[in-house]
């Protein structure tokens, strides 16, 4: 019998999709049953209590979690998020209940071997409920008590090879496609510069100072999956400065039906013929290609390398040769203003070690925020409110075409005195026929 009736949250087990609270209610059965006799260092029952406090929120229409403030382990800000109840009398299972942020393995490899350590890790020393993955990428551990933090870092740092992830106001962990390890498309190795950016950065990663979080995401390439160009206050995504391989017959071959488009992604219906003008040429939003007399041609100096048509046509469409990687700045989700995608800083720069070129821009951007920067205002809001010239000067570089995104609406430009030379002007003199 459950310990604590839960109507509400019996609700959400109704609907046609998978529910959490069946997750929950499973786990809560597992720990009560205890099979395999695990000794857990957290109360037994915390999942049931878990259930209970979540029903009691529902009923109140408000949170039952406070503050937890700042909680962690010894020398790190980051990587635990503290979580009190407070309702400690009516559910001691989560009177504190501390989620663990671990830094995840680059593109997310696991052997199946280290996922059952992992999951046993927590079964013994926490809750045994996970989130694989946080959209940060880390590895989620939610739900233990204090006294099992340092234990569970000893674990992971001496026998998992493992590290704490981020979180405050510090570098979240940084978090990375698959790559050239698996996909064709990667047009720079998203898992060395991710691993080498980790290392490099480890003290704005575990010792908050930055006046809100700050976040790396590498796609590497425009398909963006991980969704860097959306999320991160830095997001690498590859691309490539030369034309796109065409392959003529594997074009005449989509045209002529005996290649599926798209991959055969779409083949659950019959969506007729393959239109090429339909769902290729028309749909590029630069219109910058055609069909005509059976070949496809493309105006390279006119291509945004979308993907659209590398994806609808991957057998006769292929990336470029000349490669790297395109550094858009201040994506976020709705915090102090709304949600923004990244602004194009850099169009293209090489993603070669050491990537001192990389880091350089990076350390500029640093120094502005962390000096102009509000608390809680990520790197968007602070170009939102200064302006994306004040980023130019302050990362030294220079404005280019592709950072506009259209004609100015205001027709006055405002010169400063050290790029028309200087000039002498008496302010009270000025001031007699100027008056404010």
């Amino acid at each position: 019998m459950a310990k604590h009736a839960t109507p509400l949250l019996d609700q959400l087990e109704s609907g046609p999709w998978p529910s959490f609270v069946s997750d929950l209610k499973q786990e809560a059965a597992s720990r009560a049953k205890n099979a395999n006799n695990v000794e857990f260092q957290v109360p037994q029952d915390c999942v049931e209590d878990l259930l209970g406090v979540l029903e009691l929120s529902y009923k109140h229409g408000v949170t039952h979690w406070k503050h937890g403030g700042i909680v962690g382990v010894f020398g790190y800000g980051g990587g635990v998020i503290g979580r009190y109840c407070d309702q400690p009398e009516t559910f001691p299972g989560v009177a504190h209940f501390h989620t663990m942020r671990i830094n995840q393995p680059g593109g997310k490899y696991y052997t199946t071997d280290f996922l059952k350590k992992l999951c046993d890790l927590w079964e013994f020393r926490g809750s045994g409920i996970t989130n694989m993955h946080g959209s940060t990428g880390d590895i989620i551990f939610i739900g233990t008590s204090t006294p099992q933090l340092e234990e569970i870092f000893y674990e992971l740092t001496h026998n998992f090879d493992q590290d704490l992830g981020g979180s405050g106001s510090n570098l979240r962990t940084p978090s990375d496609c698959i790559g050239s390890s698996r996909c064709e498309y990667a047009c720079y190795d998203t898992q060395a510069i991710c691993y080498e950016l980790t290392q490099e950065y480890q003290d704005e990663l575990h010792r908050p100072a930055f006046p809100y979080k700050f976040k790396f995401k590498f796609d590497g390439c425009p398909n963006c999956c991980v969704a860097s160009i959306a999320r991160a206050d830095i997001s690498f995504v590859g691309t490539w400065k030369d034309d796109i391989k065409i392959d003529q017959e594997a074009v005449a071959s989509y045209v002529g039906g005996e290649f599926a488009p798209n991959g055969g992604a779409h083949s659950g219906r019959d969506w007729g013929a393959f239109d090429i003008q339909k769902e290729v040429i028309d749909l590029c939003p630069s219109q910058c290609m055609k069909y005509e007399g059976g070949k496809l041609a493309i105006n390279t100096k006119e291509c945004t390398r979308c993907m659209h048509c590398i994806n609808v046509m991957p057998r006769a469409l292929h990336i470029g040769d000349d490669r790297g990687c395109s550094m858009l700045v201040g994506a976020k989700a709705p915090i102090l203003d709304g949600a923004q995608m990244g602004s194009l800083l850099v169009p293209f720069i090489k993603v070669e070690e050491p990537y001192d070129e990389i880091k350089e821009v990076i350390e500029s951007i640093w120094d502005w925020w962390m000096e102009e920067g509000k608390n809680r205002e990520r790197l968007g809001e602070l170009i939102k409110r200064q302006g994306f010239q004040k980023l130019l000067e302050m990362t030294n570089i220079k404005p280019v075409p592709q950072h506009v995104l259209e004609p100015r609406h205001n027709p006055y430009i405002f010169w400063k005195e050290d790029e028309v030379g200087g000039w002498d002007r008496d302010i009270n003199e000025f001031r007699k026929i100027h008056q404010r």
